[in-house]
């Protein structure tokens, strides 16, 4: 049965688990920036924000018609004059809370 998941044999990987925690030993950490160091926006395309893209990407959207906008507004609403009747519809239906 194909589950979807990929099988890699370790003899068709260019580096071995041992090898690999050799190189990263080996390396030299970075123990400080320089002083002309700048911090990357992520790019001209990305609109300013507070958090990093790669934290937490800058939502896309686009401005849709009337039509939507009305729908929104009216189940907002709705959903406010329900709450402030004192009535709930978390299940779908209308009951008293």
């Amino acid at each position: 049965m194909d589950d979807g998941t990929l099988e890699i044999s370790s003899s068709e990987l260019p580096f071995s688990d041992e090898e690999l925690t050799a190189l990263a030993m080996a390396a030299a950490p970075i123990t400080e920036l320089p002083d002309d160091a700048v911090a990357w926006g992520g790019g001209d395309y990305r609109t300013p924000s507070l958090l990093p893209n790669w934290y937490m990407p800058s939502p896309s959207y686009h401005v849709r018609g009337r039509g939507t906008r009305a729908i929104v507004i009216t189940l907002i609403v709705g959903f406010l004059v329900i709450d402030a009747f004192g009535l709930c519809i978390t299940s779908g239906f209308l009951s008293l809370a």
